[in-house]
């Protein structure tokens, strides 16, 4: 914090401190009544205006989401200062106050004053509060949902509240720092295009999603890289299909955008499955001529051994419910033809190492891959928890469905690891939940993967 910011937060403190406290001031002070009414409509002033600009107005280039995330944080932290002082400054009134007066009938005035000025000062200071959490909870895209909602059931209880109160707090101003040092960095390189590569990016989505315009399945990622010049496209095959299905429309896919756009060639990133489904285009259907590169991300280059031993240990009626309630929603969702046993059958160990045998890579085409890892079974909900724990035991680190062994190919980039016990799972290396991790930033680190690209002329 920088000094500026420290002797304002004080200065805001001392007079909403004023504020809170008009009716007690009003009632000591010696004072002309229009002196008094002069001073409490200039306290009132700054009230309003602190509720709405908590921490300044801010700069034009600062997002309206960061201000208003930012100023709820400023509107908790000043209103339990001011908490803190207030109990402690009534704790000494209240000690000298009975050390100077004995007569009952003399104390119940003054006993009176401070009663109804508490009861101000808890409204006045409730309403910053109130605003403060609004404001987080509208703004704040990294907050637990469930310290919200805590906070909005049980706000009335005591210790409890202050401690939802504080991690609410802490997660506004790390997502406030880590949003703001992305726009910073973001400027400073706007005119250098870091990201825009001789050929435009396909971005090739895994098994079990497909490429919607409501729910992107790259999360933040494509609209940083398109801030730093790239231009995006989709692969927009099938959700769950096989190999040779899914290679099929991306084939199609790549020609058609290369007719359309005239860019001779395009850079593939492939996450999960869609590797497999991009190296399939590449190598058996034609489309490598139209390939400069293939970056893969967490493919199972040598499949699943997981995949394998579930198929066999699920029942057969099980394993048809779920295919038949997952083709029937996934054709309501966009799919032509999903076949959730043709996607997942591709993916054991065994099919991986036939299809490999068909799949050899093309001398034209630039080959690269990397993965990640959790750090334990915590680092993930359910059921990459659940993924993580079987395959560690027979297979080694994972990131919840991929072995490490499994994601090598062509030009290892080598395994993400953050600072910390975390790690980074299956779908936190597409944004799947649009949260920060610390140590980690998902964009930045597809910005760097593509400006290595560009790097390379490709």
């Amino acid at each position: 914090m920088t000094l500026k910011k420290l002797l304002q937060r004080i200065a805001n403190c001392i007079l909403l401190l004023l504020c809170c406290n008009s009716f007690i001031l009003f009632n000591i002070f010696d004072s002309p009544v229009v002196v008094k009414v002069c001073a409490i409509v200039v306290l009132l002033v700054f009230y309003v205006g602190f509720n709405i600009y908590p921490y300044g107005r801010g700069k034009r280039s600062d997002r309206l989401r960061l201000r208003v995330l930012i100023g709820g944080r400023e509107c908790i932290l000043t209103a339990m200062a001011c908490l803190l002082v207030e109990i402690a400054g009534f704790a000494v009134v209240f000690a000298l106050v009975y050390k100077s007066y004995y007569g009952f009938e003399i104390i119940l005035p003054v006993y009176l004053v401070l009663s109804i000025n508490a009861v101000v000062f808890l409204i006045l200071l409730g309403i910053v509060v109130i605003n403060g959490f609004v404001r987080i909870f509208a703004a704040s895209r990294q907050a637990d949902i469930s310290t919200k909602l805590l906070l909005f059931f049980f706000w009335w209880m005591p210790v409890l509240n202050a401690i939802w109160l504080k991690k609410l707090c802490s997660s506004a101003i790390n997502e406030y720092t880590f949003a703001s040092k992305k726009m910073d960095t973001n400027e400073s390189r706007r005119h250098q295009e870091v990201c825009k590569t001789k050929y435009p990016l396909l971005l090739v989505h895994g098994i079990f999603f497909r490429d919607w315009k409501n729910f992107n399945y790259w999360g933040r990622i494509p609209k940083e890289l398109e801030a730093n010049g790239a231009a995006c496209y989709y692969g927009n095959q099938e959700s769950s299909a096989p190999v040779e299905e899914c290679g099929a429309q991306l084939a199609e896919c790549i020609k058609g955008i290369v007719s359309e756009t005239g860019c001779e060639k395009l850079n593939i990133i492939a996450h999960s499955k869609g590797g497999l489904d991009s190296r399939y285009a590449i190598s058996c259907l034609g489309a490598a001529e139209y390939v400069a590169s293939l970056t893969t991300v967490c493919t199972p280059h040598y499949g699943c051994n997981s995949v394998r031993k579930i198929l066999k240990a699920v029942p057969g009626k099980a394993l048809q419910y779920i295919k038949k309630n997952y083709e029937t929603l996934f054709t309501v969702l966009g799919d032509d033809s999903p076949d959730f046993m043709g996607g997942l059958a591709n993916l054991t160990d065994t099919e991986c190492a036939a299809l490999n045998q068909r799949m050899p890579n093309d001398p034209g085409v630039y080959y690269q891959s990397v993965g990640s890892k959790m750090g334990s079974h915590k680092s993930a909900v359910f059921p990459l928890s659940l993924g993580y724990r079987m395959i560690k035991s027979s297979e080694g680190d994972n990131d919840g469905l991929v072995a490490v062994v499994s994601m090598e190919w062509g030009n290892f980039l080598g395994i993400v690891a953050p600072p910390g016990k975390q790690g980074i799972s299956h779908g936190d290396m597409i944004d799947l939940t649009r949260k920060d991790i610390k140590g980690f930033d998902v964009c930045e680190f597809y910005v760097d993967l593509v400006s290595q690209l560009k790097d390379r002329g490709l």
